[in-house]
């Protein structure tokens, strides 16, 4: 990146942030706004609030009150944040549009006390682990990809103590409901705020439940391919006679793909799915229809079934989707393996942006930190996506010195006009860092921007 580029990231986050004050009620907070989200793309090893309000220089206690105690709403910073990224031009060379992107992380815990916190399996983990996990939606255009919601999954134990609840300052109207059905309330959420999606995928957790593909079904326009389990539930072709006194069973998606005429006698169709910095990865597919099993009976309408082999590997995938019968197998398998982005977008947040890093005992304050997260992140991604492929200026000085990735302006100071100060402006430190405190230059966010 040219010095003129990190000097206009540097002016573009606070005003970007200023975009949502309208969230807050008194000004003094708004001020604490602009300290946390510098926090969060400061090069700060550990971004919890003690020492990003250190290096800010302003209390601990204000801070902790910030997220905890003070009058905003974050649910309509949130809202608001979906909103911006709805009004987004189209790009016209990307022909998948918007893809929705379902997923859940995991943070491990050692305490008792973090909303939510619970044994469970934990996927950072790789095992049963104590943490928290929340469900989210993401949203890939191309080479555009953020989060744009957050919620907390509530285990059945939390749910069932309520007075553990209200200690973690959960609302009495939360209850325990199944990451399916959060994903649900977020896909409604993200469609009345006006962020449409032309696609919608997910992993074989959500794919293995035949109510969440129901409910997608009731949402008009709602196109999914998202991937299922080899035991997977369906039929070839519709049955006939007199429905079983207990309901159709259907059969195993690897059964189906193994023995049925309708797959074994196809010829493997080679489709090459292109990579950001790797070699295209190569898989051959075969495709069916399908009738869906749900509550014992067998839907109306047909389904793509899809067996996808890896040809360096060996893995096989099986997806499930509702798109029309001439939708091309190379499109539905784009969408389908489009769901690494959500992946990514993961661990870039939680190694630069602190997404994993809260530390206390409200939900409140968890829920905020998250939506805090996903704001800085859209910031991120929005200009992630102007700057990619734009030619630097200085291509051609090839020695000329580098400036260290420092981004002057976040710390409220005006980066001027003069080019022959633009090294000192990108050097100075915080008054917090200059009075013994740590330095507080938001080194990663050019970091954050080459990782997205």
């Amino acid at each position: 990146m040219t010095p003129d580029q990190m000097i206009a990231l540097g002016v573009a986050f606070p005003a970007y942030l200023r975009l949502f004050e309208n969230c807050f009620v008194h000004q003094r907070t708004v001020q604490h706004l602009h300290a946390y989200c510098r926090g969060l793309l400061s090069d700060l090893p550990r971004k919890s609030i003690e020492p990003m309000a250190l290096a800010c220089g302003t209390a601990v206690r204000t801070l902790q009150e910030f997220l905890r105690d003070h009058v905003w709403d974050q649910f309509r910073m949130r809202d608001q944040l979906q909103q911006r990224l709805a009004q987004m031009p189209p790009d016209p060379l990307n022909d998948l549009g918007t893809i929705g992107l379902i997923d859940e992380t995991s943070f491990a815990k050692k305490g008792t006390k973090t909303p939510g916190v619970h044994r469970q399996w934990c996927g950072s983990r790789g095992k049963i682990e104590n943490c928290i996990v929340t469900v989210h939606l993401g949203i890939v255009r191309g080479c555009f990809k953020t989060l744009v919601d957050a919620e907390l999954f509530l285990p059945q134990a939390w749910s069932d103590d309520r007075e553990r609840c209200r200690e973690a300052a959960i609302p009495e109207e939360m209850e325990y409901r199944p990451k399916w059905c959060i994903a649900l309330e977020q896909l409604d959420r993200a469609a009345s705020n006006g962020l449409s999606l032309n696609w919608l995928t997910f992993d074989e957790y959500y794919g293995s439940k035949p109510a969440f593909l129901h409910e997608l079904d009731d949402r008009p326009g709602m196109h999914y391919i998202g991937e299922v389990p080899c035991n997977f539930r369906c039929l070839g072709v519709r049955p006939r006679g007199k429905r079983p006194p207990g309901g159709w069973k259907g059969k195993r998606a690897d059964t189906l793909a193994r023995f049925s005429s309708a797959w074994h006698r196809q010829e493997w169709q080679g489709v090459s799915l292109a990579r950001l910095t790797l070699a295209n990865q190569e898989w051959e597919v075969r495709a069916a229809q399908v009738y869906l099993v749900y509550g014992g009976d067998v839907s109306k309408r047909t389904y793509w079934l899809i067996v996808a082999r890896n040809l360096a590997t060996g893995e096989v995938k099986y997806f499930i989707s509702n798109a029309p019968t001439d939708t091309p197998l190379e499109k539905l398998l784009r969408v389908a393996f489009s769901r690494w982005n959500v992946e990514h977008v993961f661990r870039v947040a939680k190694s630069e942006i602190g997404f994993g890093h809260f530390e206390g005992r409200s939900y409140v304050a968890l829920m905020r930190h998250l939506i805090l997260c996903l704001v800085v992140t859209g910031f991120v991604a929005e200009h992630t996506e102007r700057l990619r492929g734009e030619k630097s200026r200085d291509h051609d000085r090839a020695s000329q010195p580098r400036l260290e990735p420092t981004l002057p302006g976040m710390a409220g100071e005006s980066p001027g006009n003069n080019p022959s100060n633009v090294h000192d402006r990108c050097h100075r430190l915080s008054p917090g860092a200059q009075s013994g405190r740590p330095t507080f230059t938001p080194a990663t966010t050019v970091g954050v921007l080459v990782a997205l």
